[in-house]
């Protein structure tokens, strides 16, 4: 059975939602997405809506510049960078 990622439900934000909205618009910006960054639920899997190596060192960037942040290095693996909510909570945990 295939689920669309755009209509799963939203989980508790454990990120705040400054960090949500700017993870948002650095995958807007710099994602490269199949679908509006505005319509992924939260904890959709950014890679299986076309989330590239590439763009995901772009919006890093982006979010760290947003955000005035720098993800350590302990935390720049895949898993941190496949939603919105970990990436959140990544840029979260570096502030």
């Amino acid at each position: 059975m295939h689920q669309d990622p755009t209509s799963a439900p939203a989980p508790v934000a454990l990120a705040a939602p400054g960090a949500e909205q700017a993870v948002r618009r650095a995958l807007a910006d710099h994602g490269h997405l199949t679908v509006d960054a505005s319509d992924i639920a939260s904890i959709a899997d950014l890679y299986a809506l076309g989330l590239t190596s590439h763009a995901t060192v772009n919006v890093m960037l982006a979010v760290e510049n947003e955000l005035d942040v720098e993800f350590p290095d302990a935390v720049l693996h895949r898993s941190t960078f496949a939603t919105i909510e970990s990436i959140a909570a990544a840029a979260d945990a570096a502030a």
